[in-house]
Formats: C-alpha cells, structure tokens, sequence
C-alpha cells in the first residue's frame, strides 16, 4: 500500500507567540529543535521505513527536517513547493484575529499581497501528483507547514470549507497519508 508521512515544523517563538508565520522566515526554538529530535528517534523507533525527506526551504522546516535525517540517517533535500503560503498582510498577526479567520474562508483571497488558498492547493497538489506517480517506489516524509498540512490532507479527504479553514496539526506531530 502506498502512502507517505507528513510533520509539521518543531515550535518557533511565533508560534508561541500565536503568531502567523506564513512565509516569513523564523527560526525555531531551543524546544523545537528537541521535537525535531523526538520525532527522529520515534521514526527509528516505529521503523516507518521513510526512504527520503522533502522539506521546505524555510529555516524552521528546514532545521526540524535535518535534525530528523541526522538522527534516522534518511536522506533530505529541499523541495520549494513545501514552503508555506504567504498570509501577505496577515503575517505576524494574531492567528485567531477575526478578521484573518474570516479572510482564510475565501479560497481566492489574496491577503494583501499573499497567495490564495487556491494557488497553494495548485503547487501542492501538483507536487502530490507526482510523488504518487512514484509511490511504489518511495515513501517520502513531507516536513512543512501548518498550511501545507491543511492542503495535504485536503488533497486525501473530503473537507468542508470551514473544517478547511480550521484544520491543523502540533508541531513535530506525524501523520501517515495511503494513496
């Protein structure tokens, strides 16, 4: 049966701030970096047979992910399309500011100067596409972003907007997607 995995980045300082980190570039923090270590070894642990890592570009995926292939040994490389979707005006601000939980309801609301929910669904998607196209040969750990992990599951289960809107998963959580 193929399938794939996919994590969220480990905890930032914004995301203790409950803040919107969309594409800005922000580190993680000393306890992320634990997560990104935890979640190495429960991989080695579990034998979740990952064959590579695609990470995105951003420094905090980017460091949770290297953190995992040092310690499971799994090879990682970067994959631009997992890098998160520009929230424009929105970054920096509150997560649960009314006016930013209304605005991520319109899938072709571009935030101010953002990407659209409809734009991210295209890259991400496309990228799903293809590691699908080879799933009998891989199985590949995705290491991204909250708003990425929306669209990936988005792209194996029906959702309706609202659940669209509010889904989410914890920092350094893993979950398995079949194809």
């Amino acid at each position: 049966m193929a399938h794939l995995y996919f994590t969220r980045h480990g905890q930032t300082v914004w995301n203790v701030e409950n803040k919107i980190c969309g594409a800005t570039d922000i580190a993680l923090t000393a306890l992320g970096h634990e997560q990104a270590r935890a979640l190495g070894k429960k991989i080695l642990d579990e034998g979740l047979g990952i064959d590579e890592i695609l990470y995105s570009p951003l420094v905090r995926a980017r460091d949770t992910a290297l953190e995992i292939a040092q310690i499971t040994g799994i090879p990682a490389r970067e994959e631009p399309r997992l890098t998160e979707q520009n929230f424009g005006k929105y970054e920096a601000t509150p997560r649960n500011g009314a006016e930013f939980q209304e605005a991520k309801k319109s899938f072709i609301n571009h935030f101010g100067g953002g990407e659209t929910m409809l734009h991210l669904a295209q890259r991400i998607y496309n990228l799903l596409d293809e590691i699908r196209a080879e799933a009998g040969e891989k199985t590949y750990l995705l290491v991204a972003h909250n708003g990425i992990a929306r669209v990936v599951n988005s792209y194996f289960y029906d959702m309706e907007n609202e659940a669209y809107s509010a889904f989410g998963i914890r920092n350094c959580e893993i979950r398995e997607y079949i194809f």
